[in-house]
């Protein structure tokens, strides 16, 4: 396959600009060979595990991901709990505004703002979180004592009334999002709060650890898409290789291998491990998913509208 040089066509569609990345060279063959991954995973029938961090919630993003689901594009979601936070935030009204990179953090300590990068959240959201949550876990204990997470998330999708929030269409759709490190927040922090005055409250992570091994089996075929690292990816793969492996992964990061980190363990590395198989279709692209993850995507979903899969 030679390199083509890439031109612009009146009228193009993502999924013939996805296409062409395959002949440009660098990250555009890796997003190419990525939607193309994905949509060998729905046409295979696969159980597909969508992964990603807090961060990119915070992002718009976050309504593509319920779309996602809503289109049974995502079997199991596995996020970090400030993902959780911030879709229950944005559900209930909150409204997080875009700032710089470069912004006096000094300055937005003191008028009570924090940064997400180049993404504003006012503290005031978090307290109006924190005025949601509290009944809810009261309500939450009244039917039962002991939650398993993923249960508990489920719950409380189902308390919410918005199309673009990732816990309503999860819960809609009978997609179980599984959040390992649910204490790692502010979220986390109400919990242990609520403990406080009601020690028979509990939140069961080991039982969880059971529930996503069961979402799928070792004849059942996999796929990952794996946005980001830390334990969301982390608790998907490590789900595959207890299940034999999966068939299909994508990572797309900005972290890279030579650090040994989760985050930038590539595709290849986990076949190391069992965690993906040896004879899979995988690609991993470096980059901003804010940018690669919905070309990827959308190229895919336009091909698999025109397939009539979606």
């Amino acid at each position: 396959m030679n390199v083509t040089d890439f031109q612009w066509t009146k009228g193009i569609t993502v999924k013939d600009l996805v296409k062409s990345y395959g002949n440009i060279g660098y990250q555009s063959v890796e997003l190419q060979k990525a939607s193309e991954v994905i949509v060998k995973m729905k046409k295979n029938s696969a159980k597909i595990y969508l992964t990603f961090t807090s961060n990119m919630v915070t992002s718009g993003l976050r309504g593509f991901f319920a779309q996602l689901i809503k289109l049974k594009m995502a079997d199991v979601i596995v996020t970090t709990v400030g993902g959780i936070e911030e879709d229950i935030m944005k559900s209930t009204g909150e409204k997080f505004s875009l700032g710089t990179f470069s912004a006096d953090d000094v300055e937005l300590h003191e008028k009570g703002i924090n940064r997400v990068g180049n993404i504003l959240i006012k503290n005031e959201s978090y307290m109006n979180f924190e005025d949601w949550v509290r009944p809810v876990l009261d309500k939450l204990y009244q039917k039962q004592k002991r939650w398993a997470v993923s249960e508990l998330l489920r719950e409380i999708g189902l308390l919410l009334d918005d199309e673009n929030s990732i816990l309503y269409q999860a819960a809609k759709n009978n997609v179980p999002i599984f959040c390992p490190a649910i204490t790692d927040g502010a979220f986390g922090f109400h919990l242990y709060l609520f403990q406080q005055t009601h020690s028979d409250f509990i939140i069961d992570v080991v039982k969880d650890f059971g529930n996503i091994l069961f979402t799928t089996s070792q004849d059942e075929k996999k796929g990952v898409i794996a946005l980001g690292g830390s334990i969301s990816k982390h608790h998907a793969i490590l789900c595959t290789l207890l299940n034999g492996g999966a068939n299909y992964a994508v990572y797309i990061t900005t972290a890279h291998k030579t650090s040994g980190s989760m985050s930038g363990a590539t595709t290849e590395e986990a076949k190391s491990w069992g965690k993906v198989k040896d004879e899979s279709d995988v690609a991993t692209v470096i980059g901003d998913v804010t940018v690669m993850f919905p070309l990827a995507m959308i190229g895919a979903l336009e091909e698999l509208n025109e397939n009539g899969l979606i």
